[in-house]
C-alpha cells in the first residue's frame, strides 16, 4: 500500500540526518515503481518552546506490505539508534522525527497510531512537501485534494525551500 512519511529536523546536521533517515525508508519500499521524495524545506518550530531551532522537513512515499503498526516500530527503532531519545518532551528539539502520514486507504485509531495522522492538514510543514509528490491525492475521510487542502492554509508561516536534490 501507498504510504506517506514526514520526516523533520532541526539538531545537528539537519541535511544529512534527514538523506540518511530518506535512504532506511527507501529501503522497506516494496513496489515495482520508484518512491517518492519532496523537496526539502526549511520551516519555524510550530509548538515548540520559544528559542527552538528551524526544521527541515521534507515527505516521502512508499510502497509497503507491512501493517501499519509494524511500520511504525520501524520508524520508531530508526529514530531511537538516531539518537533520539525515546521519553522526552513534548516537541522538543530532534535529529530526526518520522510521522506515518497515512497508508493507503487505512483508517485507524489506536493508543500508537492515528491514521491518517490527525493534525497533517493543518500544518503547513507536512502538506507543502507532500503536495510536491501527491498534489491530486484525497486522504481518507477527507473531500479535498492536498493541494486544496493547502491552498487553504494561512499564507504563515511559510516553507522556504532548501533543495529540489537532496
Amino acid at each position: 500500500m501507498k504510504t506517506g512519511i514526514a520526516l523533520g529536523s532541526n539538531l545537528g546536521d539537519r541535511a544529512a540526518q534527514m538523506a540518511v533517515a530518506r535512504d532506511f525508508i527507501f529501503t522497506l519500499h516494496e513496489g515495482s515503481d520508484a518512491p517518492l521524495g519532496s523537496a526539502l524545506y526549511e520551516t519555524e518550530p510550530v509548538g515548540c518552546v520559544a528559542g527552538t531551532a528551524a526544521f527541515f522537513n521534507a515527505v516521502v512515499e512508499i510502497e509497503t506490505n507491512l501493517e501499519p503498526l509494524h511500520l511504525l516500530q520501524r520508524l520508531h527503532r530508526y529514530e531511537n539508534e538516531s539518537g533520539r531519545a525515546p521519553i522526552r518532551p513534548k516537541n522538543s528539539p530532534r535529529e530526526i522525527d518520522l510521522d506515518l502520514l497515512y497508508a493507503g486507504a487505512v483508517q485507524m485509531a489506536t493508543g500508537e497510531l492515528v491514521l491518517p495522522h490527525p493534525r497533517m492538514t493543518s500544518r503547513r510543514f507536512v502538506l507543502q512537501p507532500l503536495a510536491d509528490i501527491r498534489a491530486d491525492l484525497i486522504l481518507p475521510g477527507q473531500s479535498s485534494s492536498v493541494a486544496q487542502l493547502l491552498s487553504g492554509l494561512p499564507a504563515a508561516p511559510v516553507a522556504r525551500l532548501v533543495s529540489t536534490k537532496w
